[in-house]
């Protein structure tokens, strides 16, 4: 009762300068929407870039998950990477990495 007393004179006092409990809620609100909707971009971004990796000759969908998460992000980045920076990746062999070599 004292509180949204206080609440009320503040109010009055510095003509609505200090948040209600509303507008903080609402501000909570749109923030965690807009975080979702950036996480949801992030995996259909992932997803697409996973399944351009398969189209390589050789890759599964491990292998261009592995490939995705240590950084190869396109074909071309594949392509044009040193043998043992694949060679790296887990779940790629060696005849993966020729493969991709005659690619280029």
């Amino acid at each position: 009762m004292i509180s949204k007393l206080l609440n009320k004179l503040k109010s009055l006092l510095f003509k609505n300068s200090v948040p209600s409990e509303t507008t903080l809620v609402n501000a909570k609100k749109t923030t965690n929407s807009a975080k979702t909707s950036k996480s949801k971009s992030k995996k259909t971004d992932s997803k697409k870039s996973i399944q351009t990796l398969k189209a390589l000759p050789g890759v599964g969908s491990k292998c261009a998950k592995a490939l995705y998460d240590a950084g190869f992000k396109s074909t071309k980045s594949i392509i044009s990477a040193n043998e043992k920076d694949l060679l790296a990746v887990p779940g790629v062999g060696i005849n993966l990495v020729k493969k991709l070599k005659n690619l280029k």
